[in-house]
């Protein structure tokens, strides 16, 4: 008898075929190896790196452009408080009546100028 065999009849397989005979695999598919997991995960980890690089890169672009507009609003906020200003200052009587004098001709009224009418009640 050849050594690691039974004689004929007997229960145990040849070598190889009794670690084969429990897992099922599609044929023409071999099983992952080693260095298949870690090329994976090298590639797993590559685009989750490239994602925040990128997510990084819109982050710092939004940034920056919200720093504009808050510039920009700012520069609003002061022209705005200037033309309310300008407003004021040019509504005032001091700056209407000498306007009113020369363009349009009037002028502050004398007593014998003035008249007063009254009212009269209505009936309904």
């Amino acid at each position: 008898m050849a050594k690691g065999r039974v004689a004929a009849g007997g229960a145990t397989p040849p070598r190889g075929e009794a670690s084969r005979a429990g897992k099922r695999r599609r044929v023409g598919a071999p099983a992952p190896r080693g260095r298949t997991w870690v090329a994976l995960l090298i590639l797993g980890f590559l685009l989750l790196s490239l994602g925040v690089i990128w997510r990084r890169a819109v982050g710092r672009a939004q940034a920056v452009e919200l720093q504009a507009l808050e510039a920009r609003r700012s520069q609003l906020d002061a022209q705005r408080s200037q033309l309310e200003s300008d407003i004021r200052d040019l509504s005032s009587r001091a700056k209407l009546a000498p306007v009113a004098e020369s363009r349009l001709h009037m002028h502050v009224p004398n007593d014998t100028e003035l008249v007063i009418l009254r009212r009269t009640p209505r009936t309904p």
